[in-house]
């Protein structure tokens, strides 16, 4: 009796009310994203041959991904190509951010933000191929030195490798770095800004000491947005990185459609998150204690 009481009474409370609200969400969220991955964590632990499962629990998938040079190549280029791209977007991103949000007249600031979402209204695919063109062998950027007397023969280092990976997915990765930083910048206080003038400081210790710690929030949001989904990419490799451009994913893709290799395939993907994920609070932490350090 004293249980069912306090149960009305919880069901009457605004908890219980805004429980009810984010239910279907939750129960949406967790099927889509928990199911699917615990199913991939659970399959990492089987064997396959050919089409047949066997269940029976073994690590000698991990034991096999950690010890196979090609495996753990595949895995190493993708952490360094996702940490280069993360880096030239968020710095290429932070002087487009700023200038919108400092310089630009806020009755047209909607209209650069605009600007810079139209690359979304093209299909993600035509953009690669269109990178392909730009970087290939008698491509325009070739082309265009080559016509202005810049280099004597076409440039080769810039397509089929790593370089073109970094190019093309830093391009389509720009605008989810450039809005965040926006936002943070956006929140600024101008008064902070006018303050530290005030006592004596130039525009770039302003800058460094005010303006991108305030920044910070954004710059981690933009880090992590970039870094993420950029690991597990494997069109744009698969498009411009040729032979020594190729990242896990892509092996992923070759163990699930054409090895019927899934429990490797689900082994690979899950050492990949793990890695993601320890890069991921790594990088948490150390901006956390960088703010502190400033504070």
């Amino acid at each position: 009796m004293i249980l069912g009481e306090r149960l009305r009474r919880w069901s009457r409370t605004e908890a219980a009310s805004g429980l009810l609200l984010v239910s279907p969400t939750a129960i949406y969220a967790l099927l889509l994203l928990l199911v699917p991955l615990g199913a991939i964590f659970v399959v990492s632990f089987w064997t396959q041959d050919f089409l047949t499962f066997d269940k029976t629990p073994t690590l000698k998938n991990y034991t096999e991904a950690l010890t196979d040079p090609l495996y753990m190549q595949l895995m190493w280029r993708s952490v360094f190509i996702s940490l280069a791209v993360t880096a030239v977007t968020v710095i290429l991103a932070f002087p487009v951010a700023y200038f919108i949000s400092f310089h630009v007249p806020v009755n047209r600031k909607s209209l650069w933000i605009f600007l810079i979402t139209i690359p979304f209204w093209t299909s993600y695919l035509i953009r690669v191929f269109l990178w392909k063109v730009i970087l290939g062998y008698n491509g325009v950027l070739n082309s265009g030195l080559l016509g202005l007397g810049i280099i004597d023969e076409p440039l080769t280092f810039i397509l089929y490798n790593a370089n073109a990976v970094v190019i093309t997915l830093a391009h389509a990765y720009a605008p989810f770095a450039i809005l965040p930083i926006f936002v943070a910048l956006e929140k600024i206080d101008r008064s902070f800004l006018e303050a530290s003038r005030d006592l004596g400081e130039n525009h770039i210790v302003t800058f460094l000491r005010v303006t991108l710690p305030l920044a910070m929030p954004g710059v981690v949001a933009a880090t992590l947005i970039v870094f993420i989904p950029t690991i597990g990419d494997y069109v744009t490799p698969r498009l411009v990185g040729g032979p020594d451009g190729l990242m896990i994913a892509n092996m992923i893709q070759t163990q699930f459609l054409r090895l019927n290799n899934a429990p490797m395939g689900a082994t690979l993907a899950v050492i990949a998150m793990v890695i993601v994920t320890a890069i991921s609070l790594a990088f948490i932490v150390v901006n956390r204690k960088f703010l502190k350090g400033r504070k």
